[in-house]
């Protein structure tokens, strides 16, 4: 069977284009709309971004695309898919959601998850760390 590609796409070096930029620059490549097809969350500490495509998309394609693409290799950024048996963090979450609430969020196929091995929640800081267990046996 062929494996679906992950609907995760890190990005890194994003340190020279905005938040802003970097999501309009998205719709530009997928020809998307942000929040309604793909989230994106920003961490500039790490000069990283990642994108959670919620429409089903080709990533290996779209990856393919930003590397292609003249602007992005102007910002000299990179882009590559995520593989679900790491972890992401989840910020801005609501007050007293419960570790079951986001494992059962994750693992919703509609949401492009895959079994959660482990959530760990920060509350004071509305985050969590969710890490995926070996997606489909990792082929």
């Amino acid at each position: 069977g062929s494996v679906e590609p992950s609907p995760l796409v890190v990005f890194e070096n994003i340190q020279e284009c905005s938040p802003n930029c970097f999501r309009l620059l998205l719709e530009n490549i997928s020809g998307l709309a942000v929040d309604a097809d793909f989230t994106v969350e920003v961490i500039p500490e790490i000069n990283v971004a990642v994108a959670t495509f919620l429409k089903h998309i080709d990533t290996k394609e779209f990856v393919k695309k930003c590397s292609q693409h003249k602007r992005f290799r102007e910002f000299k950024m990179t882009a590559r898919l995520l593989a679900l048996t790491q972890s992401i963090k989840a910020e801005n979450l609501p007050d007293n959601i419960s570790t079951d609430y986001i494992t059962v969020y994750f693992e919703s196929a509609r949401n492009g998850g895959g079994p959660v091995s482990d959530v760990q929640l920060f509350p004071e800081e509305n985050s969590a760390i969710i890490t995926f267990c070996d997606h489909k046996g990792n082929t």
